[in-house]
């Protein structure tokens, strides 16, 4: 298997444990077959862009991000992409967990200043 997809396998893992979902849920979600979401988490099969998005949809994380993630190019690219995750994470939540979310960022902000 190439080197892109094991990454794509190895990505695609990360999220989901990171999300705390069982492959069956990821499976589920993203509209593919148990055993085959486990051959691509594996790198044993080759899935098409079309399903990776449904699968990166999924995890709640946009195409975009989740390349960033499996083929970052420098530091700066890095910190664009924790940026971004932080961004996807929000996204399709409602207001009052975007605002709850804000203000514990700046009360982590506030620590870290008197310090």
């Amino acid at each position: 298997m190439s080197e892109i997809m094991k990454k794509v396998g190895q990505g695609i893992r990360h999220f989901r444990k990171q999300r705390k979902m069982s492959q069956e849920e990821l499976a589920h979600l993203a509209q593919v077959h148990e055993s085959y979401m486990g051959k691509i988490e594996r790198s044993e099969k080759v899935c098409s862009i079309e399903v990776l998005e449904r699968v990166t949809s999924a995890l709640g994380i946009s195409l975009e991000a989740f390349f960033r993630y499996v083929q970052p190019i420098d530091s700066v690219k890095q910190e664009e992409f924790t940026i971004e995750e932080i961004v996807d994470q929000l996204r399709g939540r409602n207001e009052e967990e975007q605002k709850r979310v804000l203000r514990v960022i700046k009360a982590l902000l506030e620590d870290d200043r008197k310090e």
